[in-house]
This record gives structure tokens, C-alpha cells and sequence, in this order.
């Protein structure tokens, strides 16, 4: 049995801004308290992440870097329990070094109820 890779190369990223629309027409969103995540499904075979962060959530690009860097950290680590889908995560509300702890929290939640409501789509189809 083959360990499972932790790396973050390009072709897990959404950098593309058609790649963004597409997610965002396809208007599945589940959110939470710091985030909302839009997803789509995609023909790949790994999932796939895209983040934005606005400067009306935060105006020093230190702080958008580091919201970033989190969630690229926390997408990376869970790589492997998620399906094959396209996720855009969108920050809602500033967070601090200090808000760690619950911002991954929230991201494992909200990764949950995103696996349920993909069971719940594949048992009704």
C-alpha cells in the first residue's frame, strides 16, 4: 500500500480565471464563520483549489499572504480525503495567528458537510 503524497504541485491549483467562473457558475456553496467554499465537479482525478482573498478583508498583503498560506497548508493536509472536485475558497472574515485553532475547525467541518452532501447527491442519483 503506497503512502499518500503531501505535496501541493500546480496541477492541484486553480489559477486560471475560466477555471474560477466555472466553479462560480455552477453556484454550490456551502459556507461558515471565516469561509465559504464553492465547489464543482471536475474530470480529474485529485482535487483541485483556488483561494481569494479580498483587500476588503484585509488591506496588507502580509495578512491576505498568510490567510492564504493557511488554507493552502490545510487543503494540503486533506487532500486526500476529498472527491474529485474543484473548490474555491473564498475568506468571509479576517483571522489572526490566534484564530488557528477554529479556522481549522471550521475548514474540517465545512469538508464534512461537503463529503455528505456529495453522498447524499450519489444515493438520490
Amino acid at each position: 500500500m503506497a503512502t499518500p503524497k503531501f505535496g501541493f504541485p500546480s496541477r492541484v491549483r486553480i489559477i486560471k480565471t475560466d477555471d474560477f467562473s466555472s466553479v462560480f457558475n455552477f453556484r454550490k456553496r456551502i459556507s461558515g464563520h471565516y469561509l465559504a467554499i464553492h465547489y464543482q465537479y471536475n474530470s480529474l482525478d485529485t482535487p483541485r483549489l483556488g483561494l481569494i482573498v479580498g483587500k476588503k478583508i484585509a488591506k496588507r498583503a502580509v495578512d491576505r499572504n498568510y490567510m492564504k498560506r493557511v488554507l493552502r497548508e490545510q487543503f494540503r493536509l486533506h487532500q486526500h480525503d476529498i472527491a474529485s472536485l474543484d473548490l474555491v475558497v473564498r475568506v468571509q472574515r479576517a483571522y489572526e495567528p490566534g484564530d488557528y485553532p477554529s479556522l481549522v475547525g471550521e475548514f474540517c467541518e465545512l469538508l464534512q458537510k461537503l463529503g455528505k452532501q456529495i453522498e447524499k447527491r450519489k444515493s438520490m442519483s
